[in-house]
């Protein structure tokens, strides 16, 4: 292969990625909850199934309206009136919902989030929005750690940002290795919270309600 048929290979691609997705008919995800209905051996036209697939698309329309919005937009709003506060604000036991983006079955646990305003700062109620917004999306919890990082950092353009998320995926606690009590937990630190380490366990004993 010369470099040229590489080289158009390559944007072949990512125009695919980046172009924009055309949203099956309402009509077309029912069709398919059926299909997947009949595969798992059952009858789609049984009365207690016969309206399941409708009920199907109702609540995904729930689970992965986060699509739909921006994390951003929830963060624009701020107040800058803060009397010289330069300390963390935190958001602990914050409960989460999401969905696994391999097997799309659920994600449940809990966000302790903190950010250490600059000049300002935003509703406290925001910061579980975000949290919200990114939890119904189909997610690696990874990812989705990162993302409400990037979001609140690129908005408040705080002194730091401290996140700790803990949760059970049904990935593994219900299919699979069959790990009931199994935890994941991923954590973030940035500005002053991963420059100072006493910043840092603070939180985390924060965390932990001491």
């Amino acid at each position: 292969m010369d470099m040229d048929t590489a080289v158009d290979g390559f944007r072949s691609r990512v125009e695919n990625l980046t172009k924009p997705l055309e949203r099956p008919s309402r009509e077309e995800a029912e069709k398919a909850v059926r299909t997947l209905i009949a595969w798992a051996g059952d009858n789609p036209d049984r009365e207690g199934l016969v309206d399941t697939p409708s009920r199907v698309v109702r609540a995904y329309e729930e689970f992965f309206e986060g699509y739909k919005l921006d994390p951003r937009k929830e963060l624009a709003r701020t107040f800058e009136d803060v009397e010289g506060y330069n300390d963390m604000v935190m958001l602990r036991d914050i409960a989460l919902e999401s969905h696994c983006e391999h097997h799309m079955v659920a994600i449940l646990g809990k966000v302790h989030i903190a950010y250490v305003p600059t000049n300002k700062v935003v509703g406290i109620s925001k910061l579980a929005r975000v949290i919200e917004i990114y939890a119904r999306r189909l997610q690696t919890q990874e990812t989705m750690t990162q993302q409400i990082v990037d979001a609140i950092n690129d908005t408040l353009e705080p002194a730091g940002v401290a996140i700790l998320v803990e949760a059970k995926h049904q990935c593994m606690t219900t299919r699979g290795v069959h790990k009931p009590d199994v935890a994941t937990i991923t954590n973030l630190f940035t500005g002053v919270f991963r420059e100072d380490p006493r910043l840092e366990a603070r939180f985390l004993q924060m965390v932990r309600g001491y």
